[in-house]
């Protein structure tokens, strides 16, 4: 299971990479595994603007649907279009293939997440 040391995880899989105020989400290795193979992604519009823990889309795989969450709240700032062609890109490699980049209202709301070490914990309770 693949995690990234700099990035900071929520307990519903997704992740965030920060480089200033701008956050990019996408979901990670571990939730990757769990779907299995994705066929759809729902993305929401650039300029969207949602709040922590809201939900900004959906991710449906052959085994399943889910909503994904934004782990801050933020404006979306840009999204990857190639997972309008190739959702099976998150697959493929999900820190790679992001999903959004937002422009984060406040970075203080970091603070409530988990960092790697935190996350491979998480996980290593959940199998």
């Amino acid at each position: 299971m693949k995690i990234m040391e700099d990035y900071y995880y929520t307990k519903d899989h997704e992740w965030i990479s920060v480089e200033g105020n701008v956050g990019t989400i996408g979901i990670s290795d571990y939730a990757q595994h769990a779907l299995g193979d994705i066929v759809f992604v729902d993305l929401p519009e650039e300029d969207d603007s949602f709040e922590k823990g809201e939900a900004f889309g959906a991710i449906e795989s052959v085994k399943a649907a889910s909503d994904t969450y934004l782990p801050v709240g933020g404006r979306v700032v840009e999204i990857n279009e190639s997972l309008e062609d190739e959702p099976e890109l998150l697959n493929a490699d999900c820190y790679e293939n992001w999903i959004v980049k937002i422009e984060i209202a406040d970075l203080s709301e970091l603070d409530g997440l988990m960092d790697s070490a935190e996350y491979e914990a998480h996980i290593s309770e959940e199998e």
